[in-house]
């Protein structure tokens, strides 16, 4: 659940007192971003990365961002310490006001500026994953952008829980790989370990992004490849990542059981990634004087 105190265009106040409009038109069409973060004692992790993401995503949507990066990371930091919260996860949206022609002449701001945080939400590990085919279009001009019209995504999870799994691998118009819902996806093979290009319509995931980068130093090959469900159900192990969940196995995908029996280039990359993160989190905090 959001935490009761939230970053609403300059104002620090109790979600009750938000005040949302019809006349507010990128809120009601979902012309829109955000990025969800994991706080990890306090600290926004991979906040710079976040940022990066968002700016980008403004510019291919041509939604304005007029924000300043160090900013929105006080503000954040002030929903932090309204709400108390030292592990949990945050929310940055930015909402397109005047887009269109269903919007109000209300005195809003162009774009909305909404900040919140909550509990880390649960899940199982391993997890379980449905198969969607077209749940991406890697095609479109706006594959992997964060955007907040996130019904494909909230509905095809919906799905899949409602038929017992945790998550579903969403597979493009070419039949490939492309991601899950929430959670980039990765596959074992013969030492290496592969995962889905950005090309496949999938978004660039901040943890997707490190586990990229610390491979190599991890004593790992990490790949981008075009994957089809074979590949995957053929593996010598699968796992996701995302920003709530780090990097956790999967035990079955559309029926067919996944190997979950420790694997050395797993265990590597866990224990690289969470040394990452302790290293991120122990910089911030004597950067800001925490410790």
């Amino acid at each position: 659940m959001i935490h009761r105190v939230v970053f609403h265009n300059q104002r620090l106040i109790p979600i009750e007192e938000v005040r949302l409009s019809p006349g507010q038109s990128g809120l009601m069409s979902g012309w829109g971003l955000f990025t969800t973060m994991r706080i990890t004692e306090g600290i926004p992790f991979a906040f710079e990365r976040h940022w990066k993401r968002l700016s980008r995503d403004a510019q291919k949507t041509h939604c304005p961002f007029p924000f300043a990066e160090q900013t929105v990371l006080g503000q954040l930091n002030d929903v932090l310490r309204a709400n108390q919260v030292k592990e949990g996860c945050a929310r940055i949206y930015a909402i397109y006001n005047k887009a269109g022609f269903w919007r109000s002449d209300e005195n809003f701001p162009e774009v909305d500026l909404l900040i919140c945080s909550a509990g880390l939400p649960p899940h199982r590990e391993p997890v379980r994953l449905a198969l969607r085919e077209h749940g991406r279009h890697a095609a479109s001009p706006l594959a992997g952008v964060k955007v907040t019209s996130w019904l494909n995504n909230v509905w095809n999870l919906d799905e899949a829980q409602k038929a017992g799994f945790d998550e579903v691998v969403l597979l493009n118009e070419r039949g490939e790989v492309a991601e899950c819902t929430a959670a980039n996806i990765f596959c074992v093979r013969e030492g290496r370990v592969l995962t889905p290009p950005l090309s496949s319509g999938c978004l660039e995931g901040v943890t997707r992004g490190v586990v990229l980068e610390i491979g190599a130093a991890a004593g790992v090959r990490v790949e981008e490849r075009a994957l089809r469900p074979e590949d995957l159900y053929s593996a010598d192990g699968v796992f996701i990542s995302s920003t709530n969940r780090g990097v956790i196995a999967v035990s079955e995908i559309n029926g067919h059981r996944i190997a979950t029996a420790p694997l050395p280039v797993m265990q590597k990359l866990q224990d690289a990634f969470s040394a990452y993160v302790r290293e991120y989190v122990e910089s911030r905090a004597a950067a800001a004087g925490k410790r």
